[in-house]
């Protein structure tokens, strides 16, 4: 199998594990490549090595318009949707220092609806085979973070 259709078949199954596995990337890389010097930043801040791969993909799936308001930095509104799918946080819970909660949230609405996400998701399913961080044996979601309908447990 050709692994661009490899990779449009894994994206397609686990999109939705999107920030699971992310974090995992962001955690396994910061900690092979950090100086002893340095402290662990904190695992939403998305490194530098991966953004120069990530920023091509939304400046082509999501252009600033030419007229309106100037868009939120997008590195920005990547941390503070990172930020809100690990800690499960509300989004009117979000740091200040992340931007705007509003803000946040119809950044990863638009990027849904655009793509955006899935594209990232393939960036980093390539990354990750490089590396051989990715355990294709055994893989879950987890519905912990959810909340149940009508009461329900």
């Amino acid at each position: 199998m050709a692994l661009s259709n490899y990779l449009k078949m894994m994206t397609c199954r686990f999109i939705e594990r999107f920030p699971r596995h992310f974090v995992r990337f962001l955690q396994k890389h910061r900690r092979n490549h950090m100086n002893k010097q340095e402290t662990l930043g904190t695992i939403w801040e998305v490194p530098d090595e991966l953004w120069e791969r990530i920023e091509p993909i939304i400046l082509e799936r999501d252009p600033s318009k030419p007229k309106g308001r100037r868009r939120a930095d997008p590195r920005l509104m990547l941390n503070g949707i990172i930020f809100h799918l690990r800690s499960g946080c509300q989004w009117n819970r979000l740091p200040k220092e992340l931007g705007d909660d509003s803000t946040i949230h119809r950044t990863l609405q638009r990027w849904v609806e655009l793509g955006v996400l899935s594209r990232m998701w393939a960036v980093l399913v390539e990354v990750c085979e490089e590396l051989d961080n990715v355990d294709w044996e055994w893989q879950s979601a987890d519905g912990a973070m959810g909340k149940a309908r009508f009461g329900g447990t």
